[in-house]
């Protein structure tokens, strides 16, 4: 194979590579507005979203004991979010508990 060859293939890679990066990162923002509109919904409706997931009672337990990463990580663990998502999640659950 020859130099061109390669170079004609390295850009092919990387033109798939970033067609792919750029899909990935629509679909992601689509999926933070859509959880942000749901939130919106269930907060219209008075759903306390916090409820429905497992495993919160030990978030709460954690920031009752000041421990508050520790709960972000619980928050995390039982949820499957991101670490800003969690963050959030905790601070809301944290003012609700104030």
């Amino acid at each position: 194979m020859d130099i061109a060859a390669i170079l004609l293939l390295l850009v092919g890679v990387l033109i798939a590579v970033g067609t792919i990066e750029r899909k990935v990162d629509r679909a992601d923002r689509r999926s933070a507005r859509i959880e942000r509109k749901l939130d919106l919904v269930a907060e219209h409706l008075g759903i306390e979203t916090d409820t429905l997931v497992p495993g919160l009672d030990g978030v709460r337990g954690l920031l009752r004991d000041g421990k508050k990463i520790p709960a972000i990580k619980a928050y995390r663990e039982a949820t499957g979010v991101g670490l800003k998502e969690a963050k959030d999640a905790v601070d809301r659950i944290e003012s609700d508990m104030s």
